[in-house]
């Protein structure tokens, strides 16, 4: 059995209203979407901006209510639950978002907002709490002098560590990671993938990966599915998407990943042909090399 079932989701909000403030017309955010996640490996959902990844990872964890088909979790029909049953069914499944300077307390230290999964769902003392923190923060790379100091004065780089942390608080098996590190330097955007790779290995975790920018889907993921104006285009193994894309629509997601330029002609005097520049000539690189790639 899968540890996650997508049968037949949609998603709809209203656009128009008529007599009575009644909707009539809708805009169909996700449509008919299905898929399955395995345990223990990587299933990347790309698309560009509006093509309803995003929604259908909040979708499954119930941040917001489907308006149509199943999502199982672990064979528990997750718009079953009551929201008990569903809280508690939470501490197995994670999210991650894209901005790692929100999704923390701007006015708590660190070591609290990372901490506070604990004295919720298990009412831990703080000393204890800060305690497992350290060793989490440990475990994801951060120093613990971090848990006395404020989001604002962490980089990017630590806050989405962080926030890693948070979601690591609980043990869960499934972890939703929305454009993880597209709000990243380039230089920490490996580091972050090289440390998501390293905790999947060490706790048997399972990824949702959620991103528009197909070269990490090739680092990260085992499978991928394509998603355009909310429904799934295509899905297949990473190496089937990359070398057999099915769909015109894939092949233009491929073809945008920026290319390297080889190092001889990187000093090379007049334009670099198939590179793109800018009116100031410099070359635009934002190519990402980890050193653990999926198989």
């Amino acid at each position: 059995m899968s540890l996650l079932e997508v049968e037949g989701l949609v998603k709809r909000y209203p656009v128009r209203q008529g007599f009575l403030g009644r909707a009539k017309e809708y805009f169909t955010a996700v449509d008919d979407v299905a898929f399955t996640a395995e345990r223990g490996e990587t299933l990347a959902i790309v698309g560009e901006s509006g093509a309803g990844k995003s929604t259908t990872g909040r979708l499954i964890l119930r941040l917001i209510e489907p308006d149509a088909g199943t999502v199982r979790f672990d064979g528990v029909d997750v718009r079953a639950l009551d929201q008990p049953a569903l809280r508690k069914l939470r501490l197995r499944m994670q999210m991650i978002f894209q901005d790692p300077y929100s999704s923390l307390d701007p006015h708590l230290p660190v070591g609290d907002s990372v901490s506070e999964p604990l004295h919720v769902h298990f009412g831990m003392s703080r000393g204890d709490r800060l305690r497992r923190t350290a060793e989490l923060l440990d475990i994801v790379g951060i120093s613990h002098d971090v848990l006395e100091r404020y989001p604002a004065e962490l980089s990017g780089g630590q806050l989405q560590r962080a926030a890693i942390a948070r979601a690591l608080t609980m043990k869960p098996d499934l972890i939703v990671a929305d454009e993880p590190v597209a709000a990243l330097d380039v230089s920490v955007r490996a580091q972050v993938l090289n440390l998501m790779l390293d905790l999947q290995q060490e706790f048997g975790l399972t990824y949702l990966f959620i991103t528009h920018d197909l070269s990490l889907v090739e680092v990260i993921a085992d499978r991928a599915i394509v998603m355009s104006t909310g429904r799934i285009v295509e899905q297949g193994t990473v190496k089937e998407i990359f070398e057999s894309p099915r769909e015109e629509y894939t092949r233009s997601l491929l073809a945008a990943i920026p290319r390297p330029v080889p190092l001889s002609l990187r000093t090379a005097p007049g334009p670099v042909p198939g590179v793109a520049t800018d009116p100031t000539g410099e070359l635009h690189l934002d190519s990402v090399h980890v050193d653990a790639v999926k198989d």
